[in-house]
């Protein structure tokens, strides 16, 4: 058994919500495959989520956040896991309904667990996480239906959050001319620091548009908003383009007709980074790894000690939150 500080989410017999960073023990925990003592995390839009109640993302509390970990192994009835293996851990049911990497250990079954890649050990691969995991994804998707940097623009919507503003990096890193789309005009600047080509209000595309199809202008687009922003970037894609969809910012439900579908040939992509196969994930973050070196991410990230992880899930709830977050565990 051994002591541990960890972000715990409680609620009161009024029905609300508080964090604080609280003392656990190991003995705790749920009786998975794996210990692992953890080093880094990061902050998601899901983290805050669970943070405020959210039953959807969380079932019961009280409750350990964090749907991110990377440490390292401190026990293993796996034989696929050693004491002294640096490991991640995203997705699946982490710090949903299992206790999560807001902590400093967890313990889940070896089927979550991956290797660190090469170049991604410990805090490079939190500098990424889930939200770096699943911008890498969108961009599969999209390359994978034929998205090349010569067929011409390509949108980012919430530019300036997690996912968004690494997909803004990974684009511009992989040859791509990126229209980023924000609602903080003061971060115009970082969004060209990180590689936007071009930033536009995202009022230009939240707003309900009646008219069926768009003017052609986008080659893909990645989505984190939903909503009307959703529909109208549907409209607006070029013929044969594509939007990757992974968030629900605005909205989880938009307008559309299948007429940019049947007259234009576009696609809507969904992209899931939970519930995938480990070897997709794996291939991902290898594709990670060959990133974790560029500039862009250090400015994208800040970084902040588990202490500061409540005042954060709450600002990041309110959407005061530019770039990524990542959480040094420590003691």
């Amino acid at each position: 058994m051994t002591n541990y500080r960890a972000l715990y989410i409680r609620e009161d017999d009024n029905g609300d919500f508080t964090q604080s960073i609280v003392n656990r023990d190991t003995s705790d925990l749920p009786e998975n495959d794996v210990l692992i003592k953890v080093q880094f995390s990061s902050l998601n839009f899901k983290d805050a989520m669970a943070a405020h109640g959210n039953r959807g993302v969380t079932r019961e509390f009280p409750h350990q956040g964090g749907i991110d970990a990377a440490g390292v192994v401190e026990q293993s009835a796996s034989d696929a896991f050693k004491p002294g293996d640096k490991v991640v851990v995203t997705g699946y049911d982490l710090g949903m309904n299992t206790p999560g990497g807001l902590a400093g250990y967890i313990r889940v079954p070896a089927a979550w667990i991956l290797p660190c890649p090469r170049g991604l050990a410990g805090k490079r691969s939190m500098q990424f996480g889930t939200a770096g995991l699943t911008a890498q994804l969108c961009i599969n998707k999209l390359t994978q239906m034929g998205l090349t940097p010569d067929r011409g623009q390509v949108l980012v919507t919430g530019a300036t959050g997690g996912v968004g503003s690494i997909a803004v990096a990974l684009l511009a890193n992989a040859g791509f001319e990126v229209v980023a789309s924000s609602g903080k005009a003061q971060q115009t600047q970082w969004l060209k620091d990180i590689g936007a080509s071009e930033v536009i209000d995202r009022a230009e595309l939240s707003e309900f548009n009646k008219r069926p199809m768009l003017k052609e202008r986008f080659a893909g687009a990645v989505d984190v908003v939903g909503g009307d922003t959703l529909g109208n970037v549907i409209k607006s894609l070029k013929a044969g383009g594509s939007v990757a969809c992974c968030g629900l910012v605005q909205s989880p439900a938009f307008d559309a007709t299948v007429l940019p579908f049947i007259l234009r040939g576009v696609n809507l992509l969904g992209v899931d980074s939970v519930e995938i196969p480990l070897s997709e994930k794996q291939a991902a973050w290898k594709q990670l790894g060959r990133c974790a070196k560029l500039p862009a991410i250090a400015l994208i990230n800040t970084e902040i000690s588990l202490k500061k992880v409540p005042e954060a899930l709450a600002n990041l709830f309110a959407g005061g939150v530019t770039g990524h977050t990542l959480v040094k565990i420590g003691r």
